[in-house]
């Protein structure tokens, strides 16, 4: 399995960002081949993470161009900071 983390920081409006995620970008992502699992987090003070388990690198891959799509065209005001993105393969999981 493979596991991307992506930080936010500077989240102007948690709540909308949540909302718009679970409504776009989730049904995006569980059409990813190999999808697992996603998780949207907020943090607080204005940030926010997300983490997606996927069976492959492939997959994993393939989240990150959609998730860098999906923010320009749908959160681009609400995320104004570029993520920090962590990848890789899951070596031990619960």
């Amino acid at each position: 399995m493979y596991a991307v983390v992506r930080r936010y920081e500077g989240v102007t409006d948690p709540a909308e960002a949540g909302r718009r995620v679970d409504e776009g970008f989730v049904p995006l992502l569980r059409q990813v081949p190999g999808f697992v699992a996603y998780y949207w987090i907020d943090a607080g003070d204005g940030v926010m993470v997300s983490t997606s388990i996927y069976e492959d690198q492939a997959g994993a891959d393939e989240s990150v161009k959609r998730a860098a799509d999906f923010v320009r065209g749908s959160l681009a005001a609400l995320l104004p900071n570029p993520p920090q993105v962590t990848a890789g393969q899951v070596v031990a999981a619960g």
